[in-house]
């Protein structure tokens, strides 16, 4: 039994239905993607034709209208059945919430309604071989030249990277104001002197395209500005905000299947004459990892309904919603190995790919040392004012 949530019957419908494109979409081939390095463009297409992609777009551009919960709720069963899978159904939102949150409506019109309907996938660009965590160090520049942008530079690990028809970007456009001398762009798939670097080698979540996006005097049209002018590290830290729920609502998901696997071994395998469930280290490990999974699910979905709430600043429940699950994920995927003993540690067993994947989600989207950072410089400023 799990706690209530008291969902509505269309949130359940969410739950249900991604569920069911988990187990019977994405378990039968996530080793085989996994082990071929392979985009999952079926998936894809599986979950476009379930309205998914535009769960977050609004009713008017032909999305759902839904909000950061029911982003949560419907990636956290998608990982269930992988990670790698869901990175890339993930990121789409990622490079799409720029646009929601930005655009003009002009923007918006021309580019989400094709991304609701899942027929192009989005991608956002932020990371740089010199800027990662420290994303105001960012080098790349975007050039007022009359009637177009100038763009030079590179982005580097950025998820769907030469799959996506859609970009969002930040570069530079006053490298003297530092921060706000960045701002944020539209490109498409084709654009004048934009290309792609090679599809990275991963330790996981190998289903998911990691490319660097090059920009060689790529041009593209004044109106691809997205906000105003210097505003591009503001639109990067509330895109960050927004989507950093989403990633601890994967790491309770992937959690859950190690789980899962966990629990379901432990009932089978016979040592000593009994299953190894009825010992008492293995029985701690199992509660322990149950409790902290439930920990993370309801510290995701509060945040995230917080978020729907309308609070104005959540920046510090925003890091603290990818925090702890993804530092769960990490442990309980880590303790599924260890509870199947020399069969967790084979390729032909889930755990092992888990235990893999999970490590991504203490890294992107702000490696978890970021998020202590964040949180505690927001309890700095809560407890200043007091």
């Amino acid at each position: 039994m799990s706690v209530n949530y008291f969902l509505t019957e269309e949130q359940q419908m969410i739950v249900e239905l991604c569920r069911q494109i988990a187990e019977e979409k994405i378990v039968p081939v996530r080793a085989e993607l996994d082990r071929n390095e392979e985009f999952p463009w079926e998936i894809m297409k599986d979950l476009a034709q379930a309205d998914l992609f535009g769960l977050y777009i609004p009713e008017e551009y032909g999305g759902l209208g839904g909000g950061t919960f029911e982003n949560c709720l419907a990636v956290e069963q998608l990982a269930w059945g992988c990670i790698g899978v869901t990175t890339t159904f993930a990121a789409s939102a990622l490079g799409g919430y720029p646009i929601l949150l930005f655009g003009s409506k002009e923007q918006k019109e021309r580019y989400l309604p094709d991304v609701a309907a899942g027929k192009k996938l989005v991608a956002f660009g932020l990371t740089e071989a010199g800027a990662g965590s420290d994303a105001a160090a960012i080098k790349t520049t975007a050039v007022d030249a009359g009637d177009h942008w100038v763009i030079n530079g590179t982005k580097q690990w950025i998820t769907n990277g030469g799959e996506a028809e859609i970009y969002t970007i930040i570069a530079m456009t006053d490298k003297h104001k530092g921060a706000r001398g960045a701002s944020a762009f539209i490109l498409e798939k084709g654009d004048e002197g934009f290309s792609f670097g090679k599809k990275e080698k991963k330790m996981g979540l190998r289903a998911s395209s990691t490319r660097e996006l090059i920009f060689n005097e790529c041009r593209i049209p004044k109106d691809r500005l997205l906000g105003r002018r210097g505003q591009g590290f503001i639109v990067a830290m509330r895109t960050l905000d927004l989507a950093r729920p989403g990633i601890g609502a994967i790491g309770v998901g992937l959690a859950q299947a190690a789980l899962d696997e966990s629990v379901k071994y432990a009932k089978e395998r016979v040592q000593f004459g009994q299953p190894i469930i009825s010992f008492q280290a293995i029985q701690h490990m199992l509660a322990d990892m149950a409790t902290e999974i439930e920990a993370s699910r309801a510290l995701v979905y509060a945040v995230a309904r917080t978020i729907d709430g309308g609070v104005k600043n959540f920046s510090k429940l925003s890091a603290m919603s990818k925090l702890f699950p993804t530092d769960v994920a990490m442990k309980v995927t880590t303790d599924a190995v260890q509870v199947l003993g020399g069969y967790g540690y084979m390729q032909e067993y889930p755990v092992e790919k888990m235990m893999r994947d999970a490590k991504i989600l203490q890294i992107y989207e702000g490696t978890n040392q970021i998020q202590k950072n964040v949180i505690a410089q927001a309890l700095n400023k809560e407890y200043a004012a007091k």
